[in-house]
């Protein structure tokens, strides 16, 4: 996904006429997602402006007819008080109805084009791969589905009224024409220049939000990183330093957005200032006509009020021009996420190993960026079927990169992964809970009995302290699992892929947070349980490399050995000294634990 760089250089670079086209593209491309509510919407606005000058009409024969007699003639036919009277209200209560009918509707139009969009962005993050979201900064993933939904669409709800304002701009200068001819001269003057003042006000304005919604993409992202790392944050007392950082991104979206108000500020002084002084223009020249006898009061009186009561429609056609830069930004954002092309799932080119094996790695190399170096270089392996097999090697030689292609998540760059059919899981060093209770972590969208649960939970070592929770299963454990400590979560977490039964589970040092007993208890539960399963796991104890059937050990993104603890230990020199360094490092541990 890419964004302009600077947005008011390219911005610069389009034409009026382009920009007009760019801009009706996009309310057209916005108004196609909910036709018929928006047309009922509009078919509102336009009835109200016909109304408004349909009212100063109005004004103008009760004026004449009402008004005037009764002050010169001293009363007035009952009939004709009526009459007034009937117009009156009924232009106001139809009008009335027609704002409902365009609130209501612009509103359900914009707030069903939202969850369309946040819908199409949601859903096209979920069938992205791993792969694709490992490259992108989750806050910006998250303004995308969210921020920029909202602003795509907050242009809608002022289009109906403004549309309805061109309507009634048109309608009213011909209906000035038509009374009087110098008056109706003022309008086509006036209204032209209020309008091309509202266009001039968008081209201008257009690049500082455009800008301002790049900017505030970065600055989601940079919250929401600084939120995911408070405990790294708080531990190492950076607290001043992530102020500072997240100070200077919010800083650029207010300059941004000071400047496209300061804008804003000119351009509403000048919208005051135009109607003012073209009242002052009208009652002057419609003095000179009424005195003249070319124009009556109430005909005079009507165009004045007509005119007062188009001064906020045309302020609306400027609100949604000024919301079109913004709008047209996000929807751009949002645009590069669902017209960037599906990569391939790795899930799809995983194929059925040969009988036997359980899974197979056929001339595997793996990048992480494809002119980068690799992680991992010409891996084959052919692991039984129901065994559990260790994988062991030193720090950043590839373990990880290896469990994530055993499982689907990324796919290699050269070579295949054949693995057996059915479902496959991966239990991570660091293990993900949702804020919501045991059970809803365990299910995490499918439905289990309380059988399968506990027994889930029993078989990762977990029953003990499950029980002892307030509410046992329905216990809200907290966000990311805070109320409890790394071992329960690492249980809970192989509890949830326990429960599902895997024809493949792959532990990327599970059990890393859990005392040597606990380990064993679990490591024979999955060994009994899982006899159909092929079980991969990451290990850096000397005690769970044993328990395993046989140890892949991995070093520089190779498989240097392939046999059992023992053969290992034997004839491979790096293998044997890499498990005596994990011993080591394990006693003086637990040395230093004793004398906490």
């Amino acid at each position: 996904m890419t964004d302009p760089a600077d947005s008011e250089e390219l911005d610069e670079q389009i034409g009026a006429g382009e920009r007009a086209r760019r801009n009706a593209r996009f309310i057209w491309s916005m108004v196609k997602m909910q036709p018929k509510l928006f047309g009922t919407a509009v078919g509102g606005a336009a009835v109200f402006a016909m109304l408004t000058v349909a009212s100063s009409f109005a004004i103008s024969w009760v004026i004449d007819n009402v008004i005037l007699p009764r002050f010169e003639e001293g009363e007035v036919a009952l009939a004709t008080f009526l009459t007034g009277v009937a117009m009156v209200l009924g232009i106001g209560v139809l009008r009335a109805t027609a704002i409902v009918i365009r609130r209501s509707y612009a509103s359900i139009t914009m707030w069903r084009i939202a969850q369309m969009l946040t819908n199409d962005v949601v859903d096209r993050y979920v069938r992205q791969p791993m792969s694709w979201h490992n490259r992108r900064p989750d806050g910006d993933l998250v303004a995308r589905a969210g921020v920029d939904a909202e602003s795509t669409v907050s242009v809608i709800a002022p289009i109906p009224f403004a549309s309805g304002t061109v309507v009634m701009v048109i309608v009213s200068t011909i209906w000035m024409l038509f009374i009087d001819p110098p008056l109706g001269l003022v309008a086509v003057i006036v209204f032209p220049l209020l309008v091309t003042t509202n266009v001039v006000y968008e081209r201008s304005v257009s690049a500082h939000f455009a800008r301002a919604q790049h900017q505030l993409g970065e600055f989601s992202a940079g919250v929401h990183e600084s939120f995911e790392g408070v405990q790294l944050v708080k531990s190492y007392g950076a607290e001043e330093r992530e102020t500072e950082r997240l100070s200077g991104l919010a800083d650029q979206v207010r300059a941004s957005r000071v400047r496209a108000l300061r804008l804003r500020s000119w351009f509403e002084a000048f919208l005051d200032v135009i109607p003012s002084l073209t009242n002052i223009l009208l009652v002057v020249i419609g003095s000179i006509r009424v005195r003249s006898g070319e124009l009556s009061i109430g005909e005079l009186s009507g165009v004045i009020f007509l005119f007062t009561l188009l001064v906020f429609p045309l302020r609306l056609i400027g609100f949604a021009l000024s919301e079109l830069p913004r709008s047209i930004a996000a929807w751009n954002r949002i645009q590069t996420v669902l017209n960037e092309p599906l990569e391939t799932d790795p899930v799809d080119n995983i194929v059925e190993p040969s009988d036997g094996i359980g899974i197979g790695f056929d001339g595997v190399c793996f990048a992480h960026e494809a002119d980068g170096p690799p992680t991992v270089t010409d891996v084959t392996l052919a692991l039984p079927h129901g065994n559990v097999t260790a994988l062991v090697g030193p720090t950043g030689s590839g373990k990880s990169t290896i469990a994530q292609l055993a499982i689907g998540l990324v796919g290699p760059t050269i070579g295949g992964v054949a693995l057996n059919a059915g479902e496959r899981c991966i239990v991570f060093q660091e293990p993900f809970l949702m804020g919501g209770t045991v059970r809803d972590n365990i299910e995490l969208g499918r439905r289990f009995t309380d059988e399968e649960i506990w027994h889930a939970i029993d078989l990762a070592a977990a029953k003990e302290f499950v029980e002892r929770l307030p509410q046992r299963l329905d216990t809200v454990v907290g966000e990311r699992g805070v109320s409890l400590s790394g071992g329960q979560r690492q249980r809970l977490a192989l509890a949830r892929a326990l429960v599902r039964h895997p024809s493949v589970l792959v532990l990327d040092d599970t059990t890393s947070a859990l005392d040597p007993a606990t380990e064993a208890v679990v490591l024979e539960n999955l060994r009994r349980e899982l006899v159909d399963s092929s079980v991969l796991m990451v290990a850096s104890r000397p005690s769970t490399i044993a328990l395993a059937d046989d140890v892949v050990f991995v070093a520089d993104g190779r498989v240097a050995a392939h046999g059992t603890h023992e053969q290992l230990m034997e004839s491979v020199a790096a293998y044997r000294e890499l498990v005596e360094a994990f011993e080591s490092d394990r006693g003086a541990d637990e040395r230093e634990a004793v004398r906490s």
